[in-house]
């Protein structure tokens, strides 16, 4: 018995494929004009022009009338041109110029691996590398007893070498919005390690009992990843100020929370969380909570009527309509876009909400609703 041969008529095939790419570009271009006429957009172009102005150093007498962002972008090229603006950014300069001798800078996605070079360059205080298809640190990292700084955000990194643990200087680590589905026992010998960044990883679970060693951290980002309780490592880091854990599978908080007696911000939105332990009340720095969701239902009193100057936010979520889609990676890469995104919201959020004198003390429900 011969082979079956299917033959198709090709015009047809076309037919069918060109009318599918009109309806798609036409549902594209509804999109968009529905996008520029949305509010959330007009949210997104006044927080750019916020942070572009506080790049600038414009004060928010500048661009802030009667509590309301004035977008002209005069502001931006009048402060601009001051000559005292003019020589900071000279002397600016230069000292950047000094500066980039020890810095190490990659990006892009044609490359997929560090370059043989980077080897004997021993003496670099910070890497920053990001938006390549690298997958892995490779294990020369222990000879660069100098470095400070070790930025490696959003590349396909899958694992952390053993011999990150011999980075006794670094100071930095962000590894966020990689590939990484754990963490090194190691990195607990990094012992003045200051800032970590874990988030966006989306598979991490656990973090190693190890890293409560790590004394000297206080800010510490987990967001955006499968942790289903506070890791006991965190509640150990006695200086830790700064904790998102946001976005993961919390369905409670440790009951001895308020071992973290330093810290001044949490960020719990995102979660499973049916409730709030009262031991939140006895953390005397704490200065801003930030939780969602409607399984949310026990709260205590003490903590939306908190006389400590605590800023108690609670975020109602949205349901976002699911698209169905067979390809789970694209799927996995459009949660990133969007935890990345809300991630830049909230900072920027939380910024200005810091910055503002009269900022509410209670409970304030904000509508987040953002769908790429």
């Amino acid at each position: 018995m011969g082979h079956q041969v299917i033959i198709f008529d090709f015009s047809l095939i076309r037919g069918l494929w060109e009318t599918r790419v009109k309806k798609n570009k036409e549902r594209q271009r509804k999109e968009k004009e529905r996008l520029e006429k949305s509010s959330l957009e007009k949210i997104k172009q006044e927080w750019n022009f916020i942070l572009e102005c506080r790049k600038k150093g414009i004060p928010q007498s500048k661009y802030l009338k009667n509590g309301f962002v004035d977008t002209d972008e005069k502001v931006l090229d009048t402060y601009g041109k001051t000559p005292q603006l003019q020589k900071k950014r000279a002397l600016s300069d230069e000292a950047n110029k000094e500066r980039n001798k020890f810095i190490f800078q990659l990006s892009g996605q044609q490359w997929t691996e560090f370059p043989e070079s980077l080897k004997d360059q021993t003496f670099l205080k910070e890497w920053h590398v990001s938006n390549t298809l690298i997958q892995t640190i490779p294990d020369y990292i222990a000879l660069f007893q100098e470095l400070r700084v070790l930025e490696l955000s959003k590349n396909q990194i899958n694992h952390l070498p053993v011999e990150i643990g011999c980075l006794k200087n670094l100071k930095v680590l962000n590894v966020s919005f990689n590939n990484l589905k754990s963490v090194p026992p190691e990195l607990g010998d990094c012992e003045n390690l200051e800032k970590l960044d874990l988030s966006g990883n989306m598979e991490i679970r656990e973090l190693p009992f190890e890293l409560s060693n790590l004394k000297q951290v206080t800010v510490v980002d987990v967001s955006a990843n499968k942790f289903p309780s506070i890791p006991i490592c965190v509640l150990r880091m006695s200086n830790l100020q700064w904790l998102d854990i946001s976005s993961n599978n919390l369905r409670d908080l440790p009951e001895d929370i308020d071992r973290l007696d330093q810290l001044q911000t949490l960020l719990l939105q995102k979660n499973k969380l049916t409730y709030l332990p009262r031991a939140l009340v006895n953390m005397p720095k704490l200065s801003l909570l930030v939780v969602s969701g409607d399984d949310l239902v026990e709260i205590p009193t003490a903590i939306c009527e908190s006389t400590t100057g605590l800023k108690f936010i609670s975020l109602k979520d949205s349901p976002v309509e699911t698209i169905v889609c067979e390809d789970t990676e694209e799927i996995i890469e459009s949660e990133r876009e969007r935890e990345q995104f809300e991630k830049e919201f909230m900072k920027a959020y939380i910024e200005d909400l810091r910055e503002r004198d009269s900022a509410p003390s209670y409970t304030t429900k904000v509508l987040l609703s953002l769908q790429l």
